[in-house]
């Protein structure tokens, strides 16, 4: 996903978001750990995107706030 369409996103469908890519990061790391994961690139692009997620989400809170001040 790009960060252009994430920026489209409402701050709900950004934390679902976050939510599922933890999961997905979980699975990946489990796979890792029994040792079936075939591309181990997925598990720092699932990082990434997460962290684009919440920065986009703390960018949005935040301009709320200041909207509202």
């Amino acid at each position: 996903m790009k960060i252009q369409e994430m920026r489209e996103k409402t701050i709900d469908e950004l934390s679902t978001l976050v939510l599922d890519s933890k999961k997905e990061l979980f699975d990946l790391k489990f796979q890792k750990s029994v040792g079936k994961l075939e591309d181990s690139s997925k598990i720092s692009k699932t990082k990434k995107i997460i962290a684009q997620a919440k920065t986009i989400i703390s960018e949005k809170a935040n301009k709320e706030v200041k909207e509202n001040a």
